[in-house]
């Protein structure tokens, strides 16, 4: 099965619908599947779900399906850098379903690996519990959480084959791996797109199993989210 396509309007041609739950990998703007994100937007598929670390900012990630309302919903840890994510949701015009992050990350993995539902003591006592099932083991008393599978799964790697073997690099690796086996679809662009052989087996760090469609993307822009500087020392004379 051949998986790479020439761009990714061609990747999610077919694919997407209204109505969808997507998850989109990414820590801030580190990581994110950008050119994906817009071809989402081109595509105008509304009232989605998106599953994200976060909801991008002003004009960036996520922020540009917030501006043109595809997203109904959003799943997320963390959404304070977003003004537009911040009105809809004060308004009654975005659906929010906060979750810690390690929770977040778990549930995703577990609808990978195909575990319906888990414990933790995360958030007992809080709003995030309300409406949870409760249950105590060992004297501790643990919610409920459901694993999470999404109909695509939207990925950034840096580097990839042709097969859809993955690595990805650092801080960007965050989400992404756990996203690319949680899906029943997953499109992954890749930087550095090779052929079979080329990646060290040991390096792999999603199996091309778990990918159905590929799109390079050699330029991809990387974001600085909070660009912090301070003045270069003063060089002795």
């Amino acid at each position: 099965m051949k998986k790479v396509y020439p761009d990714a309007t061609a990747a999610l041609a077919g694919a997407i619908k209204d109505g969808m739950t997507l998850m989109a990998g990414g820590f801030g703007l580190c990581g994110i599947p950008e050119t994906l994100i817009l071809a989402v937007r081109e595509s105008g598929a509304k009232n989605l779900t998106f599953v994200s670390n976060n909801a991008g900012v002003d004009g960036k990630a996520l922020g540009l399906l917030l501006e043109t309302r595809q997203i109904k919903k959003m799943i997320s840890s963390y959404v304070g850098e977003n003004k537009i994510f911040a009105q809809q949701f004060l308004a009654g015009e975005l659906e929010l379903e906060f979750t810690p992050q390690g929770t977040l990350s778990e549930r995703i993995r577990a609808g990978g690996a195909g575990i319906p539902a888990f414990y933790t003591k995360t958030g007992v006592g809080t709003l995030i519990a309300e409406g949870k099932e409760h249950k105590d083991f060992d004297g501790e008393t643990y919610l409920m959480e459901r694993g999470i599978v999404a109909d695509i799964s939207l990925v950034h790697a840096w580097k990839g084959d042709t097969e859809g073997n993955l690595v990805y690099r650092k801080t960007a690796r965050n989400f992404n791996p756990m996203m690319a086996t949680a899906a029943r679809l997953t499109i992954a662009e890749v930087e550095n797109l090779v052929e079979p052989g080329e990646i060290d087996p040991d390096h792999i760090m999603t199996p091309g199993v778990f990918v159905q469609r590929i799109i390079h993307v050699p330029d991809s822009i990387k974001y600085i989210e909070q660009r912090t500087t301070r003045p270069r020392p003063v060089a002795a004379e």
